[in-house]
């Protein structure tokens, strides 16, 4: 690797860590943490899943959302395990001693954010259905990013990635629908 790319690499990935332990900070006010933890755990994927079930008893518009969830949540989760086993980035309490994990984990890799992935995909996918939901949907992807970064598990570039990347395949589903 050239020496100006390797510096460049070094240099984001001081910005990513120190920018991984000013949002950290916020940690230290229980309510934000608690209120934080709530929408990382509604993000987990039970909430996602009791939708794709009810949605079909809505209607045929309802069923087609449920159809595209499934098969956008496939697909997300398929890109999501081939990122998450190539790149093997350790989380930021593991780097860094003044970031502690505030929830349990559920893999052993940071890159990309699972979390924040289905987050943004979902609320691409429902807001095109239901565009009156859209501030609702985008606020909660929002907060499900910045939970994952305040609460010690991802790196903001983690966070980042994982919004294109849902942004992206959700727009690509709904390209091809």
């Amino acid at each position: 690797m050239p020496p100006w790319l390797d510096a460049s690499r070094l240099r984001s990935a001081e910005l990513d860590l120190r920018g991984a332990q000013a949002l950290h900070r916020a940690a230290a006010r229980p309510l934000l943490t608690r209120v934080l933890a709530l929408c990382s755990r509604l993000a987990d994927g039970p909430l996602r899943v009791a939708l794709i079930l009810l949605l079909p008893w809505v209607g045929p518009a309802g069923r087609q959302l449920a159809l595209l969830m499934l098969l956008l949540g496939a697909v997300d989760l398929a890109l999501y395990y081939a990122l998450k086993r190539s790149t093997r980035r350790r989380r930021p309490f593991e780097r860094c001693g003044d970031i502690h994990a505030c929830l349990k984990v559920p893999d052993a890799f940071s890159f990309p954010s699972g979390h924040t992935l289905h987050a943004f995909a979902f609320a691409l996918l429902l807001s095109s259905f239901h565009p009156a939901l859209a501030p609702l949907l985008w606020s909660f992807a929002v907060l499900v990013g910045l939970a994952r970064v305040v609460l010690g598990l991802h790196f903001p570039s983690d966070v980042l990635f994982g919004a294109l990347i849902g942004i992206g395949t959700a727009s690509l589903l709904l390209q091809l629908a």
